[in-house]
């Protein structure tokens, strides 16, 4: 019976030099358990907020979004990848209703989550992004808490940016 590929004998390196670890190797794993442990921190406090993302405490919520905006960069997250996204959140801010009637924004604010999903489907360093916006969306019902967004949003990029993050 011919060995199977697992029964093969494993062939030296003819080089003598180390073999390198491939990228998704355990050498990565701390990195990778540090980033997804900040977008779980973050979704959880999120999901925890019980008035509103206008209740996210403001030292929290710049505390996450410096932590975020770096996590984001080092996972080579690009501003322009997500440029659409933040030309929506800039032309519901700029047309905020004086009469603070958030009905009127609604629809709009809700609708963010499928340019989300399209960013993070696109370029998968999004996804973090998506996710913890997303969670954040379902948190915004007044103008109040969608400022409180715009916030958020605007503070992770500058972090991003800060972080090294490029357009």
């Amino acid at each position: 019976m011919p060995p199977t590929d697992s029964q093969e004998p494993k062939k030296p390196n003819p080089s003598g030099k180390p073999s390198v670890s491939p990228p998704n190797s355990s050498r990565n794993a701390p990195s990778q358990n540090r980033s997804e442990e900040i977008t779980t921190t973050i979704i959880k406090t999120i999901n925890q907020l019980t008035h509103g993302f206008s209740s996210y405490s403001i030292r929290d919520l710049v505390k996450h979004a410096e932590a975020f905006g770096s996590h984001l960069e080092r996972n080579q997250l690009k501003t322009n990848q997500v440029r659409k996204f933040l030309d929506a959140v800039n032309r519901i801010k700029a047309d905020l209703p004086e009469d603070k009637n958030f009905s009127k924004i609604e629809t709009d604010v809700v609708l963010l989550k499928p340019k989300l999903a399209y960013a993070a489907a696109r370029q998968p360093a999004a996804k973090p992004l998506s996710d913890v916006m997303s969670a954040a969306i379902e948190q915004v019902h007044s103008i109040d808490d969608f400022k409180r967004l715009v916030q958020f949003l605007e503070s992770t990029i500058a972090y991003h940016k800060a972080s090294g993050g490029r357009d």
